[in-house]
């Protein structure tokens, strides 16, 4: 069986090769708009790496937790998972 977050080391090791891309492009002195964009493109790979590990641990971790509180804390779980997408 998969790591829990073996997808998101996964889009993190791609975001790193792809990083390390941009640094090669730096250095063969790339036009800055490129590169930008580039490094636009890793910020959101890292972005997107961050919420889905923050999404599953809410998912796995707290709703045990909340989920041994009853009714009262199936609710509190479901707010804070709509609240969640905003992040």
């Amino acid at each position: 069986m998969d790591h829990p977050h073996a997808a998101i080391a996964r889009r993190l090791k791609r975001a790193n090769g792809h990083l390390e891309t941009i640094i090669e492009m730096i250095e063969g002195n790339r036009p800055c708009a490129q590169i930008a964009q580039q490094l636009q493109a890793v910020e959101s790979a890292i972005e997107s790496a961050k919420k889905a590990l923050i999404h599953d641990h809410i998912s796995h971790s707290l709703e045990r937790s909340f989920e041994t509180a009853g009714a009262k804390g199936r609710a509190a779980l479901r707010d804070f998972k709509l609240i969640a997408k905003y992040l």
